[in-house]
C-alpha cells in the first residue's frame, strides 16, 4: 500500500499516514509557468496499491486537476489499483437539474476521476447519497458522525440537555442518525432560500426552551443558514447553540458571520485545508478525520469491510 497527496490538505495527508504508519509516497505536483499543473511520482508504484488524498476544496478546478493528472500518472506508471480518497468531494452540491438548461456537475465530476482511470473511489459525508452512483467504479461513502459524536459526549457532560437540530428538512435523515447515536432528541428548522446563497428560517419544528441545541449538517459555505437558524433557537428560549459540520468550506464572510453571530463554537473536520483566519478563530475547533479515514483505507487494502466502521 502506498499513500499519495496532491497540494489540497497536506496536513490530513499526514496525519492519515501517521495513523497508518504508512509514509507518503514522494511526488513532486507543482505549477508551469502558465499555471498548467505538472506531476511527477517520485517512487516505483508498479503493482502498488495506490491512495491519492485530495480534496477538491477551494480552489476546486486546480486541485481537481492535480487529482486527475496523479491518477493518470500513477495509471501509467503501472500501478495495481487507484483509489482516490477525496475527504470532501467538490461540486456534490450541483447534483441535480435545478432549472432548465443547467448542468449535473457533480456527474461531470464523477466522469473525469473514473475516465482518469481511478479504479476506487473513498470519499465523506457526500452532500447526497445519490451521487455515490454517480461514479461506474466502487465508491465508499464515509460518515464523519462517530467522530462528531465522540467530540459531542466529551464536550457536553449531561446528555439530557442536548437537543440535535437539523437546519433544513434535507438534512432530517442525517441529524437522526446523530441524534439516536447520542440517545438525544431532534428539532428541525424549516427555511426557505428567496435566492442562491441566502436562508430565511420560517419555523422550529419541536421545543427547544431551555435546551443546548447543537446545529448538525454536511457543509457550512456562507455560514448564513447557520448563523440564521441559531439566531432563531436563540428566539425560541434555547440556552446555547453549537454547530458540527463535517465540512468547512467558509467562504466570504462566513468567519466574521461565526465570529459575531450567536453560535457558542462550531466544530468542523479538517476534511478542507483551512487558512490562518479560520485557525485564528476562537469560535472555530476542527477534529481530526485521519483516524477514520485511515482505518477505511487499511480495511480496502486489506479486502475488509468497510460498512463495519459504523456498526
Amino acid at each position: 500500500m502506498k499513500l499519495l497527496s496532491g497540494n489540497s490538505n497536506r496536513t490530513l495527508a499526514k496525519a492519515i499516514a501517521g495513523h497508518l504508519d504508512v509514509p507518503l509516497t514522494k511526488a513532486q505536483v507543482k505549477r508551469f509557468a502558465d499555471n498548467e499543473v505538472f506531476a511527477l511520482i517520485e517512487e516505483n508504484v508498479r503493482g502498488e496499491d495506490v491512495f491519492v488524498i485530495q480534496s477538491t476544496s477551494y480552489p476546486a478546478n486546480d486541485n481537481l486537476m492535480e487529482l486527475l493528472i496523479l491518477i493518470d500518472a500513477l495509471v501509467r506508471a503501472s500501478a495495481r489499483r487507484v483509489t482516490a480518497v477525496m475527504p470532501y468531494f467538490g461540486y456534490a452540491r450541483q447534483d441535480r437539474k435545478t432549472d432548465g438548461r443547467t448542468p449535473i456537475s457533480a456527474k461531470l465530476v464523477a466522469n473525469l476521476i473514473t475516465r482518469a482511470g481511478a479504479d476506487r473511489v473513498l470519499t465523506m459525508d457526500l452532500h447526497a447519497g445519490q451521487i455515490q452512483g454517480f461514479f461506474d467504479i466502487p465508491t465508499d461513502a464515509l460518515v464523519a458522525t462517530p467522530v462528531l459524536a465522540k467530540d459531542i459526549r466529551e464536550r457536553f457532560e449531561n446528555a439530557n440537555e442536548v437537543m440535535i437540530v437539523s437546519p433544513d428538512v434535507g438534512g432530517v435523515v442525517r441529524a437522526r442518525s446523530l441524534a439516536k447515536r447520542l440517545d438525544a432528541e431532534l428539532a428541525i428548522v424549516d427555511k426557505r432560500r428567496p435566492r442562491a446563497g441566502e436562508s430565511e428560517v420560517m419555523n422550529i419544528i419541536g421545543d427547544v426552551e431551555g435546551r443546548r441545541c447543537i446545529l448538525f449538517d454536511d457543509i457550512v459555505d456562507s455560514g448564513g443558514t447557520l448563523v440564521n437558524a441559531a439566531k432563531a433557537l436563540m428566539d425560541r428560549g434555547a440556552t446555547e447553540v453549537s454547530a458540527y459540520i463535517s465540512h468547512g468550506v467558509l467562504s466570504g464572510p462566513a468567519v466574521q458571520r461565526v465570529q459575531d453571530g450567536p453560535l457558542k463554537h462550531l466544530i468542523i473536520t479538517d476534511s478542507i485545508e483551512q487558512p490562518d483566519e479560520v485557525l485564528k478563530c476562537g469560535k472555530i475547533v476542527r477534529v481530526s478525520a485521519a483516524p477514520l479515514i485511515g482505518n477505511a483505507i487499511r480495511r480496502i487494502a486489506n479486502e475488509e469491510s468497510v460498512s463495519t466502521l459504523f456498526d
